[in-house]
């Protein structure tokens, strides 16, 4: 049997996933409003040596979750995306890009955000929107 989820949220924040782990996503900083986090382009690329679009989503949807796990944790819930969007601006070949993930609408069921990926340069590589809906764990 799985280990309960934890609620405190320094316990909560050691703790992103596997596969955010596998991809070595790491966070920055992060509030139930606002959320940064990077993620190496090595190890994430395609095969023609460009970011991989489905790491793009799943940064995104990592940022967003944690943040709506933030805001959903004061009342004892969880944060489970359930509508992703990304449209991708342009391609990222190596160093880190940076997702920064802000509260569009922070509610008792439903937290949405609205995300920015950005190369070293500042440069935007894509946009997101994530929608997570609030669940008792």
């Amino acid at each position: 049997m799985a280990d309960a989820p934890r609620t405190d949220i320094d316990g909560f924040m050691e703790q992103k996933g596997e596969l955010a782990e596998r991809m070595g996503i790491a966070i920055v900083d992060a509030s139930a409003e606002r959320i940064v986090m990077t993620m190496p382009v090595e190890g994430n690329r395609q095969p023609f040596g460009l970011l991989h679009g489905g790491a793009t989503g799943v940064l995104i949807e990592t940022a967003g979750s944690i943040a709506g796990t933030l805001h959903g944790m004061t009342m004892g819930k969880v944060a489970l995306g359930v509508e992703l969007s990304v449209s991708h601006h342009r391609s990222a070949k190596d160093g880190l890009v940076t997702c920064t993930a802000t509260a569009l609408s922070l509610g008792g069921t439903l937290a949405s955000y609205q995300c920015e990926v950005t190369d070293a340069e500042g440069r935007r590589v894509a946009t997101g929107r994530l929608t997570c809906v609030l669940r008792t764990m």
